[in-house]
């Protein structure tokens, strides 16, 4: 395994994070996976074994059995991995159920750490925007956490960009605890992250964390071009997530990664991971899976490395339009364009 620094902070991550999206089946989880403890046991011993340390669950899911199975399958071994956490999304239906309010903040973090089994989160994620509360009451109420030990880190997921940079304006501010992290979705199919979320990743030192970064297992290799959906998987079970909006450019994409992976004899999973682990800011990938099998394929990803040809055969398969202000930006100010600039332009501009 390989570990990188996440954002600015001392705090070392493995390239691979084990997610825990599929561990308890309650209510619509149960079409991504409904593991219980023993499954559950056994994936989390092959990715200590593998050197993943960080273990990445949310409250909301399977409204926290979850966070439930997760720390009872870590109890006694706490102290040597790392656990990520989040809070904001509704989970029941009172009135103060969701948000970014005090009272639902630290009455969720607290609610978390009796799940878990444990004194602390590690990583405590802004699950999703909330337009409502007064970012200043969120960023107190996570320098509380810090402050008492609850919460060693604090970070955002599915912030837009002025989001992110309304949240550190206000952080820097008051000279409170400011996100290290962002949690996103960005694959070779969804590169939108990088009109934004990764230059101000960049810029202001953020760590990224990729979830699903194969697509829901669209790239995985094992869906194609004009066959039917393999029993068992996600689509199967009619999970919709990711969206797809240019179906004839998801099967280019997969068509690539299938040649480049029969060329070095790996995985079409593999190369799209690998792909990932080359992008701007990245310090590691959320990685699911319903078997051992799964994720032992995805840890070969961490040292497959892709030629420059390759590298730019993924870019031309799957590259964004570069939309307003950026093909302006890129006629009259390439010149003097920062390191966050670069996150985004470096692909899009002739060198």
């Amino acid at each position: 395994m390989k570990y990188r620094t996440l954002g600015r902070s001392g705090l070392k991550v493995s390239v691979l994070t084990m997610g825990t999206f599929t561990f308890g089946g309650a209510g619509a989880f149960k079409a991504v996976g409904a593991q219980g403890v023993s499954e559950a046991r056994k994936l989390v011993d092959t990715c200590i074994d593998a050197g993943i340390n960080l273990y990445d669950t949310a409250n909301m899911y399977s409204t926290g059995l979850s966070e439930e199975i997760l720390g009872e399958v870590l109890d006694g071994r706490r102290d040597d991995v790392l656990i990520s956490s989040k809070a904001r999304m509704r989970i029941a239906d009172g009135p103060n159920d969701e948000g970014f309010s005090r009272y639902h903040l630290i009455r969720e973090c607290e609610r978390s750490l009796k799940r878990l089994r444990t004194d602390h989160i590690d990583i405590y994620h802004m699950h999703e925007w909330d337009g409502v509360t007064p970012m200043e009451e969120m960023v107190s109420a996570l320098d509380t956490l810090v402050q008492q030990g609850k919460v060693r880190y604090i970070a955002c997921s599915n912030f837009s960009g002025w989001h992110i940079m309304k949240a550190l304006g206000v952080s820097d501010r008051s000279l409170r605890e400011r996100f290290v992290a962002q949690q996103i979705h960005y694959t070779l199919e969804a590169r939108e992250a990088e009109y934004e979320l990764l230059p101000i990743s960049v810029d202001q030192g953020l760590g990224v964390l990729v979830w699903s970064p194969l697509a829901a297992g669209l790239l995985s290799g094992k869906h194609r071009r004009g066959k039917d959906t393999p029993e068992g998987s996600r689509q199967f079970a009619g999970w919709t997530e990711p969206p797809i909006r240019d179906e004839e450019k998801l099967w280019n994409i997969v068509d690539t990664l299938v040649e480049i992976g029969d060329a070095h004899g790996v995985s079409a999973a593999q190369v799209a991971l690998a792909w990932l682990l080359t992008r701007p800011a990245v310090s590691s990938l959320v990685i699911g899976g319903r078997n051992e099998q799964q994720f032992r394929d995805n840890f070969r990803a961490v040292d497959l490395e892709l030629s420059e040809d390759e590298l730019k055969r993924l870019h031309e398969v799957s590259k964004l339009p570069v939309i307003y202000p950026y093909w302006h930006q890129q006629q009259f100010a390439s010149d003097r364009f920062s390191p966050g600039d670069w996150a985004l332009h470096r692909d899009y501009i002739e060198s």
